[in-house]
């Protein structure tokens, strides 16, 4: 994360390639800055996908807190 928002290369990764009927869930593992406006950003990049909320994966979470996050999901 880079001030509340992805890298650009991110951007254009999702850029490279069809993810239309696809689901995104972004994470982040930064240490700072939480996910902001992470999602605004990167839905131009993805056109025709599903972005759900993302999750600050900082290292101060359990594996039973992070499983329940998975969990939650109901992909």
């Amino acid at each position: 994360m880079w001030w509340y928002v992805a890298p650009t290369i991110i951007n254009t990764f999702l850029e490279s390639y069809d993810f239309s009927g696809k689901t995104i869930i972004p994470f982040a593992t930064s240490g700072g800055s939480g996910m902001g406006k992470t999602n605004a950003k990167l839905k131009p990049s993805c056109p025709g996908a599903t972005l759900l909320q993302g999750r600050l994966l900082n290292g101060n979470l359990s594996e039973e807190s992070l499983k329940k996050w998975v969990k939650d999901l109901n992909l």
